[in-house]
């Protein structure tokens, strides 16, 4: 019945457990002597083939473990409904290390599944993963939304936490409106805070990657007005800053966000100057993390404040984790990732690719 292993979403204080499932069914998870249910105001869902539970991070981290269980509908009636018997399957969990830890981060998969895989591998046991934005080729399609489950599985097994944020070619598509179905978020925000342990985190979202009157569209576009929300959003984020990445045990600060909205780029994608010059000054004058992690852009490089090579006034160091093959994927199947180290010393990177190759290391 799963499709694949369950993915465990970070987001704010809590994990969105979802899964993919292959035939209609009722979902729960069990986390101790605790029972969440995928459920609408009571009634379980089984109409979909996605399913997703919430629950606080503190009971998940405490347990160490937990039980997915699914129930095979037969068929569902106003009366007298047929189900089969609870399939339970057992994933062992492990958060997020106090002290040091390693994460991978993949971006513009752009359905690519076995590229980010192999790349992810290269780099080694991680114990978080980054998946940012345009995972998907584009929303046309549910199977695309596969991608993003069986990368995840792939390189998490169900046994460790991944954040997830959107990017633009997920915006693309019929079935675009529904990637909240698909994806973590926060009561149907794609822009949230999370926290694990000593890290804090920010997801943010430009959204489209042009101005909502692009041709391109075919007015089915409104990320202007969302990503004035997303100001107020990061306005309250900084309001309360005591609970969020000032708040007590806080040592690392993040910024996960596809397309970062610092660096320059030609004028056609030259736009929102005032609503992102206001998140460059949050960023920069409150937040203060300490590495941004981007995608977007189809390369892998550390770019640093300051850097000569860029025009742009970024507010920290930048890293651009993605770099799909130059074409469509199943003509370019080659992918290039990047894996962190974050120790007591500082933060590494490490370039992978899938064919085994470490592309390169930098201190930040």
């Amino acid at each position: 019945m799963l499709k694949y292993a369950p993915a465990v979403f970070a987001v704010e204080k809590n994990y969105q457990i979802m899964a993919l499932v292959t035939a209609e069914c009722l979902f729960w998870v069990k986390v101790g002597d605790k029972t969440y249910y995928d459920h609408s105001n009571g009634v379980l869902r089984s109409a979909e083939n996605i399913h997703r539970v919430t629950l606080p991070m503190s009971e998940l981290d405490g347990a160490g473990e937990y039980t997915v269980c699914i129930r095979p509908i037969i068929e569902r009636k106003s009366y007298w409904s047929q189900t089969s018997d609870v399939i339970e399957k057992r994933f062992a969990f492990r958060p997020l290390p106090e002290g040091d830890f390693r994460a991978y981060h993949v971006s513009d998969a752009h359905n690519r599944i076995d590229g980010p895989i192999a790349a992810g591998k290269v780099f080694g046991d991680i114990d978080l993963l980054i998946l940012n934005g345009d995972i998907v080729e584009n929303s046309g399609n549910l199977e695309h939304f596969d991608t993003i489950y069986a990368i995840a599985s792939a390189l998490t097994g169900g046994s460790i936490p991944i954040v997830f944020s959107r990017g633009n070619h997920d915006t693309r598509g019929i079935y675009a409106e529904a990637l909240e179905r698909y994806c973590p978020t926060a009561n149907g925000r794609s822009y949230y805070t999370f926290r694990m342990g000593s890290l804090w985190g920010i997801v943010l979202d430009c959204g489209e990657d042009k101005t909502d009157d692009h041709e391109e569209y075919g007015n089915t576009m409104a990320c202007h007005g969302f990503r004035q929300e997303e100001t107020e959003f990061i306005r309250s984020v900084v309001a309360r800053a005591s609970e969020e990445y000032a708040a007590e045990g806080v040592e690392r600060r993040l910024v996960v966000i596809h397309r970062p909205f610092t660096l320059p780029c030609k004028p056609l994608y030259d736009i929102e100057k005032d609503t992102y010059g206001e998140w460059r000054r949050l960023v920069a004058e409150e937040i203060r993390p300490d590495v941004l992690i981007g995608g977007h852009f189809h390369r892998i490089e550390v770019i640093r404040p300051g850097d000569p090579s860029i025009n742009g006034d970024h507010p920290c160091t930048i890293v651009l984790g993605g770099k799909p093959g130059s074409g469509p994927y199943t003509e370019a199947p080659w992918f290039a990732g990047c894996g962190y180290d974050f120790t007591s010393e500082g933060i590494s990177v490490t370039f992978t690719d899938c064919e085994g190759k470490v592309l390169g290391t930098e201190k930040i």
